[in-house]
């Protein structure tokens, strides 16, 4: 059995969680999520300096917490690991140099983390997750991305957002429509109260220079601005908005838009497995939706555990005991941070030279 410490500060959640592996089985001695849901509310989303700042404070108690609760002393770990890409770079930093000190302090190997694969590997905490290769919808407030899984932890991007993430669109029309934040949650709660069949919103496509449409990619900045005239028409008529009708068509177009193009992606690519992780994997509509139009298909879909959609170190911490189960990965202790990086270029994490 491996152990690893995992480390996750790549945007407002500070998370430190001690897990292990035997074989195909992973398991959570403690996962600890400190949120600055609270912190970024009043600013209607993630502040930077402020996230980074929080972060630098909480960090030494969740890490403290996450030992004591699983009851694993540091010495017993076999590898440390933290979040190095992408996200945002003053957060990332936090993790990264707290990894790295542990590392140095107690004679452990490091591994850098890119933080898509980190909700890739979610599913191996899910009972009969699927052997590559396999089609992973990733959806969150920051991403949303078409990635084929491969053997040896080889991943290709398929498709992706060119604006807007979906998480992002729904923060943005929560906003927009004078709900709390963040805007997914909220949507989804007042949307169960109304019609979504309301309004016909616009499923965006993405033109293809040498013709057509791109057949796996997405855009969710039109649907938003669909959102906000439809709104300021009501408001020309000085009518009532009906904030549930308008959020539970929202809702719908969103899960519409992400599960054509996802189980298009999957029979194009011969793949009869579907994996959905990333916060709005966590959204009720979504989830179904997938289930019932890829049993039409014969497309076995994977969903993410609810409590491990969001940020979270357990995550990051299955990514690197599926890499060390390889055994042909470990980053160099001078591997800094980076806002991006493309996630087919992860492997380069691991090399002798690091990327930046």
């Amino acid at each position: 059995m491996h152990k690893a410490l995992a480390i996750e500060t790549s945007c407002d959640e500070t998370s430190v969680s001690i897990v292990s592996n035997s074989g195909d089985i992973y398991k959570i001695h403690s996962n600890i999520v400190a949120s600055q849901i609270e912190d970024h509310s009043k600013w209607g989303g993630v502040v930077p300096e402020l996230a980074a700042r929080k972060h630098l404070e909480l960090l030494p108690f969740v890490l403290e917490q996450a030992l004591e609760e699983s009851k694993i002393r540091i010495e017993e770990i076999d590898v440390i690991a933290s979040t190095v890409t992408p996200g945002l770079v003053g957060c990332l930093r936090v993790g990264s140099i707290t990894a790295r000190s542990l590392c140095t302090l107690y004679s452990k190997p490091f591994l850098g983390i890119h933080h898509l694969e980190g909700h890739l590997s979610s599913i191996l905490f899910s009972k009969n997750y699927p052997k590559p290769p396999f089609l992973t919808l990733l959806v969150s407030g920051g991403h949303t991305e078409l990635i084929k899984v491969g053997e040896r932890r080889k991943m290709q991007r398929l498709g992706r957002s060119y604006d807007d993430a979906a998480g992002e669109a729904f923060d943005k029309v929560g906003r927009l429509l004078g709900l709390s934040y963040p805007g997914g949650p909220a949507i989804a709660k007042i949307a169960k109260k109304g019609n979504a069949s309301k309004f016909n919103l616009p499923k965006c496509k993405i033109s293809n220079k040498e013709g057509g449409f791109l057949k796996y990619d997405f855009s969710f900045s039109g649907l938003k601005t669909a959102v906000l005239r439809l709104v300021e028409k009501i408001n020309l008529n000085g009518d009532e908005i009906p904030i549930p009708d308008i959020a539970a068509s929202f809702e719908r177009v969103v899960a519409e838009v992400l599960v054509e193009r996802t189980i298009k992606c999957a029979n194009d690519y011969g793949l009869d497995n579907i994996v959905v992780v990333g916060g709005v994997a966590a959204n009720d509509t979504l989830r179904k939706m997938m289930i019932s139009e890829a049993c039409k298909k014969s497309i076995k879909v994977h969903l993410a555990p609810i409590n491990l959609c969001t940020d979270n170190a357990a995550m990051i911490g299955a990514a690197a005991l599926s890499r060390l189960k390889i055994k042909a990965y470990e980053s160099s202790l001078k591997l800094g941070i980076s806002g991006r990086l493309p996630i087919d270029q992860a492997n380069t994490l691991y090399e002798k030279e690091p990327p930046f």
